[in-house]
């Protein structure tokens, strides 16, 4: 997997994105095991991909949020709030 800038990623739909990011945290996996057996000359890959799972998973929760809100925009919370607190 190769670093994907933001705009490319915005425009996939969220299937495209769980695929990518399911992809980039085996590679991630796979970079972890090759540093500890020594075989890892590019070190600077690790960062790369941490990255690119940051964007992934950032993005999917921006439209995870984003979907809430659009189905929640007819609940209104009531101005009062609770009485947790009782004189005692």
């Amino acid at each position: 997997m190769t670093t994907a800038k933001m705009s490319e990623l915005i425009a996939m739909v969220d299937d495209e994105l769980e695929a990518r990011l399911g992809e980039a945290s085996q590679e991630l996996f796979n970079l972890r095991f090759q540093v500890v057996t020594g075989q890892l000359d590019n070190t600077a890959r690790i960062t790369h991909v941490r990255r690119d799972i940051a964007r992934l998973k950032t993005l999917l929760r921006a439209r995870a949020i984003e979907g809430d809100a659009s189905s929640d925009a007819e609940y209104q919370p009531s101005d009062s709030a609770p009485d947790d607190q009782e004189e005692r």
